[in-house]
């Protein structure tokens, strides 16, 4: 008798699985799953007066030749709205934002 739940329920979950996923597609909804910029303990710094990007520890600064992101606006995301605003912009070694040079 333990047998027929276990493969019931089952058999429940995957109809409600099916069914979620019906009305997803049917409604025009998708999952977007969003990868994080930095694990946890880490924050993301960028290249100066170049293209790049890295994690540090909390605990570290910045590398030479690396810099933190300007406060409010640092990628958490990836593809989030500074995440791509970073992939055109840089700062320079004084820490003023800049276009990306050519060639990154």
């Amino acid at each position: 008798m333990t047998r027929s739940r276990v493969g019931a329920g089952r058999a429940l979950a995957g109809a409600a699985v099916a069914a979620a996923v019906a009305v997803m597609t049917l409604t025009g909804c998708s999952f977007r799953i969003e990868e994080a910029s930095c694990g946890g303990g880490e924050y993301p710094v960028l290249a100066v007066n170049s293209s790049g990007s890295d994690c540090v520890p909390d605990d570290e600064e910045p590398a030479q030749g690396w810099a933190r992101y300007p406060e409010g606006k640092v990628p958490e995301k990836v593809g989030d709205q500074w995440d791509t605003y970073w992939s055109t912009h840089t700062l320079d070694e004084n820490g003023k934002i800049i276009d990306l040079p050519e060639g990154g």
